[in-house]
């Protein structure tokens, strides 16, 4: 029989404990929710990826809330723990270092254990990589599938690249900077030519953005160092808006791909 539990709110006294899944900034660190400020100054503790990383916007908004650690290597074995906890009674917040929880995050082993527990698990959301690329990308947004990092192996990063050639839904993708010219190449290779939407330093000063196919943004990127966080929309096989036609719109004097640059405070 599955529980059921209904959403409870901070300070209620008939309550055990609760999970609160919190959305952190990705970047801009005012791109967070009154509701999300609230529950992370009312938390009796903060379970977060990266206790420096999260000391920060703590900081920034003067909350004194401890903190705990808890990231993939030490996942597994902390997540009952942090739950003996909330069984006693006490509300922990669940954050990552930017953005929702459990989205290529560590948190989904604490949120299925809490929910097998009995324990109210509540989200609060807020920042996304995911939806904000997403919403400015310009690609079909009615069905997308998200893959996240591909492997960092170049033979296996192909093999789930082959998988994923024939999807029709926009493809959502996350890379590390480094590798980001690889795994263009092997996009290239083996889904074709495709529209493509990189978005770089998402929300942050140096926010990038550039569009065209994939060959013209190898090229693009050959004569530069990628740096900061990255993600990536790719056209689905039968998606790809400018299908049958070769032109891309160019902005500055780059030829090929359209770069839009925005530097703004963080």
């Amino acid at each position: 029989m599955t529980a059921i539990s209904a959403t409870r709110a901070i300070g209620a006294a008939d309550v055990a404990g609760v999970l609160y899944v919190v959305a952190t900034p990705i970047g801009n660190l005012e791109d967070i929710t009154l509701r999300a400020l609230r529950v992370l100054k009312e938390a009796d503790l903060i379970a977060a990826e990266d206790t420096r990383h999260t000391r920060k916007l703590l900081s920034h908004y003067g909350i004194t809330t401890p903190l705990t650690s808890y990231y993939d290597q030490i996942e597994a074995r902390k997540a009952p723990a942090l739950i003996a906890q909330m069984q006693a009674g006490k509300t922990i917040a669940l954050v990552s270092d930017a953005g929702t929880p459990g989205i290529a995050d560590p948190g989904y082993r604490l949120v299925r254990g809490a929910a097998e527990a009995g324990i109210a698990v509540v989200p609060i959301p807020g920042p996304s990589t995911l939806t904000a690329l997403l919403s400015v990308g310009g690609l079909p947004t009615d069905r997308f599938a998200f893959a996240g990092f591909l492997p960092a192996k170049g033979s296996q990063r192909r093999k789930a690249l082959s998988h994923l050639k024939q999807e029709e839904r926009t493809l959502v993708l996350f890379e590390s900077p480094r590798r980001l010219l690889d795994l263009l190449a092997d996009l290239e290779e083996l889904c074709g030519d495709r529209q493509v939407v990189i978005g770089r330093e998402l929300t942050k000063m140096f926010e990038e953005m550039l569009r065209g196919r994939v060959s013209e943004l190898r090229a693009l990127l050959q004569e530069r160092e990628v740096k900061g966080e990255v993600a990536l929309l790719v056209a689905g096989r039968s998606g790809d808006p400018l299908a049958g036609s070769r032109r891309t719109s160019a902005q500055g004097d780059r030829p090929g791909g359209q770069r839009t640059a925005r530097h703004h405070q963080a």
